[in-house]
């Protein structure tokens, strides 16, 4: 699959450096929302996480978003989950353009990462595709 180089507009938003925003970016590059209000949405939703002895901290924009944040964040944007993946089904999608949905764009959650797939392209600041291996474990894509 071809790789873009696409930060989603962090740079421009005046973060400098790298930092484990893959869930900000994917949302910014697929949406077209700018990185810093995605950002605020992002802060808005985790001010109301609850932190417990499993969930020690609330979900950061620049350092990590909980899978129920963003995916409230995504539904409210009007976007849907597509699971590839069950509980002990194995993996039957990888990430490659045969076997994702093509001419769509599409945020994409493998292994501890989101991407954005858009017609094809993976946009990201590196590619996680990991020779085209990578399993997926479902995506959203716009209704």
């Amino acid at each position: 699959m071809k790789f873009v180089y696409n930060d989603g507009g962090r740079s421009l938003a005046g973060y400098k450096g790298s930092s484990g925003d893959c869930v900000t970016r994917a949302i910014a590059i697929a949406t077209g929302i700018p990185y810093q209000d995605v950002c605020d949405q992002i802060e808005k939703l985790s001010s109301k996480e609850r932190v417990s002895k499993r969930k020690k901290r609330k979900s950061n924009p620049l350092k990590g978003v909980y899978k129920n944040t963003y995916k409230k964040l995504l539904e409210n944007l009007g976007w849907k989950w597509v699971a590839c993946m069950t509980i002990g089904s194995g993996c039957k999608v990888h990430l490659r353009e045969n076997e994702l949905p093509v001419g769509k764009t599409l945020i994409v959650s493998v292994s501890r990462h989101l991407t954005c797939v858009k017609n094809g392209e993976i946009h990201d600041t590196y590619n996680p595709d990991r020779s085209e291996n990578r399993c997926v474990y479902g995506y959203f894509v716009k209704d």
